[in-house]
Order: structure tokens, then sequence, then C-alpha cells
């Protein structure tokens, strides 16, 4: 079975095409500057091999039918006919309360999911595009959606409301949801399959640490907490949000500098983070590169950034009564050894003690960086959400 998995923002198309007989991607690539001058498509061949096709991409529809044409292509195609596809998936972002599972995409579902556009005005209606676009181009193609919320709807009441009058969570949906849900979900369980651990009786702390970041509890294979909310502003500091933040302040620097909702909104989401704190760039290679060199701004940026994750990381220890594993993903989680150093330094009292050698040989792998004598096993695993969309959508489909 082969599986199409598309994950469309405001302004981008990402794609990934896989034999299900065997997990292999057989290519993969992206549109970039959808609706822009300058368009583009990025391919990457099963083989490694990357093209860059410069190509007019005015809206969703015309990305989506050129990256058809791309498959099928006779030099670069990997496939002889559309029909050979089985289905499409697609990452969802917000489904709010209706969607706590993958699903098969009904007229019923479009709907649902477009009462949810309040929570994600960017991001939903993106996503809806993919989905008409595969609707027009192959009319019966079966689509499935995959929300990155679902995951975090094992929440209890207690972890997700806020303390605001409860009207507003009847009214507007005001709770917290959770994001970055299907990655959550992929390393949590594969860290315990990785471990040879079973998942009844398992207590995982997954961090999910790249430009966005965001860490979840996990009990038993179900989220309980999760460190993002409403929107995926709350939480740890990432590279341009700011991550929690007093309300209070909220409002005195939206009166201060004159902002209206929209201006704080960008400010707190895209001017904030690592990028305000230090000055100098939200990518975690420039602000460790600075501080290595002295720069007092970034050093602070850092220090507070590894902080952070630390503290949630005791918080959803102490939630869960205890944690068997904690596991680090996504870009600096994967990447980045001095973070998980700094991070599980001083959690010795919790029975953590990282291999400091191994940790700094480990990139973007799948690894033990956890001493043999450590209480909690701490590991790295590459998160695959596109593999975990693929799987979904091929259950479903079956």
């Amino acid at each position: 079975m082969k599986i199409l998995v598309l994950n469309c923002g405001s302004s981008s198309i990402k794609y990934a095409l896989y034999n299900m007989d065997d997990n292999s991607v057989m290519t993969s690539g992206g549109a970039e500057r959808v609706g822009l001058d300058g368009a583009f498509v990025k391919v990457k061949l099963a083989n490694g091999e990357k093209k860059q096709i410069m190509h007019d991409i005015p809206e969703h529809t015309e990305g989506v039918k050129f990256i058809f044409s791309l498959l099928t292509d006779p030099e670069i195609g990997v496939i002889k006919s559309l029909d050979e596809i089985d289905a499409v998936g697609h990452r969802m972002v917000h489904g709010g309360e209706k969607f706590a599972e993958s699903v098969l995409i009904t007229p019923e579902v479009i709907e649902a999911f477009k009462a949810c556009s309040d929570l994600a005005p960017l991001h939903n209606p993106a996503n809806l595009k993919g989905v008409d676009a595969v609707s027009e181009l192959m009319p019966g193609l079966p689509q499935v959606g995959v929300f990155d919320t679902a995951f975090h709807q094992t929440m209890p009441a207690r972890a997700y409301l806020y303390a605001v009058p409860y009207e507003l969570y009847e009214k507007y949906g005001v709770r917290r949801y959770g994001f970055h849900g299907t990655s959550h979900r992929y390393v949590s369980a594969r860290a315990l399959e990785f471990l040879g651990k079973p998942v009844e009786g398992s207590k995982v702390i997954t961090a999910h640490i790249g430009n966005g970041g965001s860490l979840a509890a996990v009990v038993d294979g179900k989220c309980i907490d999760t460190t993002m909310g409403l929107t995926p502003l709350e939480g740890v500091m990432m590279g341009t949000r700011s991550g929690d933040i007093d309300a209070g302040a909220v409002s005195f620097i939206q009166k201060k500098l004159n902002l209206d909702a929209d201006g704080i909104s960008d400010l707190l989401n895209k001017k904030s983070g690592i990028s305000g704190l230090s000055g100098l760039s939200s990518d975690m290679r420039d602000i460790e590169n600075a501080a290595n060199a002295g720069n007092e701004r970034a050093i602070v940026a850092q220090d507070s950034y590894f902080y952070r994750v630390k503290k949630y990381i005791g918080a959803y220890a102490a939630a869960m009564e205890g944690v068997d594993v904690i596991v680090f993903t996504a870009g600096v989680g994967e990447n980045q050894t001095k973070m998980r150093e700094e991070v599980c330094k001083g959690l010795e009292f919790m029975g953590v003690k990282v291999d400091v050698a191994k940790n700094a040989t480990i990139r973007g792998e799948e690894a033990i960086i956890s001493t043999p004598d450590s209480k909690v096993t701490v590991v790295v695993i590459p998160t695959d959400e596109e593999l975990m969309i693929a799987s979904d959508t091929m259950a479903l489909v079956k």
C-alpha cells in the first residue's frame, strides 16, 4: 500500500510518499512560498539525491497538482500513475475536543474541523486547502485526518482547565489542548518498544524540543498533561515564542507599546523566546556558539531555555508520582548534546544519571544516554510524525 502524507501550512506544502509494505519513504519534499513570488519545490529521492525546482504556485491546489506531477515525472518520479496512491493522510493542527483520534475525512468531519478554526485561524484553513486540493484532483481517493491535538485528549480536567470563569470553557472552548501530539505519541511508544518495556505501568516524559517545543507526561501510553495550551504559545521557551508569561505582563506590554490583539500576538509568537531574549537568533546553534564566545545575552537565553525544560521535567515527575523514561526528540532534542546534558544535570535526586561521554556522541539516532545504574532511563528517539500519519491512514483505510 502506498500512502501520501501532506502537511499544508499557510504558505507551504510538505509531502512524503510511503511504501507501507516496509514503511520506506519513496520520495519526500516540500513546496515553499505558496502564493508568493519565487515559489519552489524541494524534492528528496529515496537514494538521498536532492533537487530544487522553481515553479509558480499561486495557491494550494496548484501546489498539490505540481507535487502529483513530480511523483509521476519520467526522470525523478517514483510511481507510474497516481492510481498507485491508495490514500492521503493529512496533518491537521487543531481538532479541539471533537477529535480524540485520527479519522477518515468525510463532509461531516470537514464541518466539525471548520468549527475549530477559531482556535487555529492560521493553521486549520491551510490544512483544509490540502484536503480540498486532493478532492478536486483525485475525487474519491480516501483521505485521513491526523490531529496534533488528539493525543492530549486523555488529559484529565484538572490538567486542561484554566482557572477562568467556567463559562469561557463552555461557550468558547477555552482550555489547554496541547500540540505536537503525533510526535509525543510516536516517541513515547517507540521509546518503550526500543527499551523492551511494557506500556502498562509505564511513566514517560517526552520532550519535543525544536524551534517550537513542548513536553508531555505519558502514563500507560496516555497523555495526562502537556505544556502547550489553547495555542502553541504556552509552555517552555521556544525559538520565537515566549512560552509561559504572566497574563498581567501581556496587558502591561500591550498598553506600553499601544498594540492591538494582533500586535501583541505577533510580538509573543514571532519576536520573543530565544530570539527576543538573546537579540541574536532563534536557532539554538547560533545561541550556543555565541554563548561559548562569551556573549552574555546568549548565555542568559541559553540558561533560561535549559532551566524551563528541566523545571517541567520535575513537575511532570511529580504529576506522575515518578518517572521511568525521559525521551528527547525533535531538532534540538535529537541533535544538541549540550541541551540534553544541562537539562539532566541536577536531576540526580530523581535517579537521573547521564553518561556525558555517550551523550556527546549522539546526534539524530536512537540511543540510551543514561548510565547503566541510572534509575531513570534517558533516551534519544528521532521523531517520525509522517510515518505515524501514514500508519494511521493505512489502518483506517484498511
